[in-house]
């Protein structure tokens, strides 16, 4: 009878050490096909469509975050950040890129109506242009450590390799850290140097109305800025403050705001960033190859006086106010 229970007591002892093995046998055979995450992928968007709010416990910690079990929110941020934004900033990108091509090959560069006069004025100031190379320039980095973040993966990493790929993306994270401070600052002063004279206007609406120049051969009356210059001012403005701000609330994680603004954060400033460099690539063709003479008012400060006459009659004539400008010397229409 003794031996009977040994017995007995050995084969429940190794029932008991078996049981784990007989309940993993599901998941294990499941591993070597699919994953059971990847299963219970439409079970979990039914469980989410079920829950109105995040599923939570309680807990006895100091971080009462760590109580959130599921945050139905997290499925739209996941699925934005995976698929929509890579979307949203190729169009953008892409777009303006093609557009702009397009417009070069229709329109070609737009040239200085009569020719360069050999005279020029002062079209900004150092300060001012030291305001707007602060920002042009932190913003092209960036942006560039910004798109690597969205489309290194796909685009860069084939190219350059693992090891190549983690050392750009460390220093890009850096770069993009540190810099955006000086960014920011860029901002502030662009906006505090220039707001005055970027108030939107009915002589903006009459620019518009003419096409600016860029479209047919007149151009209409306009002050120190134009009506698409102050479009290109009021999105670096604004872009640049939804930028900003998003920025902070991600580097400083829950400082300011909950999961759920993290998210809208990360949305909003992926969003917001890829449209405002598809407005920076129009800003930067019509600056440089687009129109003749732009680029010296940001390089030098110095505009010919045939060019400012043609953009910014208003200007010019505001500037020589009860003094008499010098005359341009007249030259034919350079061939387009």
């Amino acid at each position: 009878m003794r031996d009977i229970m040994i017995q007995a007591r050995r084969l429940m002892a190794a029932g008991l050490l078996a049981l784990p093995l007989v309940a993993s046998g599901p998941a294990l055979a499941q591993m070597p096909d699919q994953p059971a995450a990847t299963q219970m992928t439409e079970q979990e968007v039914q469980l989410f469509q079920q829950l109105q709010g995040n599923l939570a416990g309680r807990v006895s910690i100091p971080d009462a975050r760590s109580a959130t079990l599921i945050q139905p929110e997290g499925k739209a941020w996941r699925d934005f950040w995976r698929e929509q934004s890579k979307l949203i900033g190729g169009i953008a990108i892409l777009g303006m890129l093609a557009v702009l091509a397009g417009f070069f090959l229709i329109r070609g560069r737009i040239r200085i109506e009569g020719g360069a006069s050999g005279r020029t004025v002062t079209r900004f100031n150092g300060f001012e242009r030291f305001a707007h190379w602060l920002t042009a320039s932190t913003f092209i980095v960036l942006g560039l450590t910004g798109l690597n973040i969205s489309f290194g993966r796909s685009l860069l990493l084939p190219l350059i390799g693992a090891e190549g790929f983690a050392v750009l993306a460390q220093a890009g994270k850096y770069a993009h850290n540190y810099l955006s401070f000086a960014f920011m600052l860029g901002v502030v002063l662009m906006f505090l140097v220039w707001v005055k004279d970027n108030i939107p206007g009915k002589l903006d609406l009459d620019w518009m109305k003419a096409g600016g120049g860029l479209v047919g051969r007149g151009h209409a009356h306009a002050r120190k800025f134009n009506g698409g210059q102050k479009i290109i001012f009021w999105s670096v403005i604004l872009g640049g403050a939804a930028i900003s701000v998003s920025g902070i609330f991600l580097m400083f994680p829950f400082q300011f705001t909950d999961i759920a603004g993290q998210q809208l954060s990360h949305m909003v400033h992926a969003l917001v960033s890829v449209v405002l460099i598809a407005i920076i690539l129009a800003h930067i063709y019509i600056g440089s190859l687009g129109m003749e003479g732009a680029f010296s008012a940001m390089g030098s400060g110095q505009v010919d006086l045939n060019w400012a006459r043609a953009h910014h009659d208003l200007w010019v004539e505001e500037m020589f106010s009860g003094r008499t400008a010098p005359t341009p010397t007249p030259h034919p229409v350079a061939a387009e």
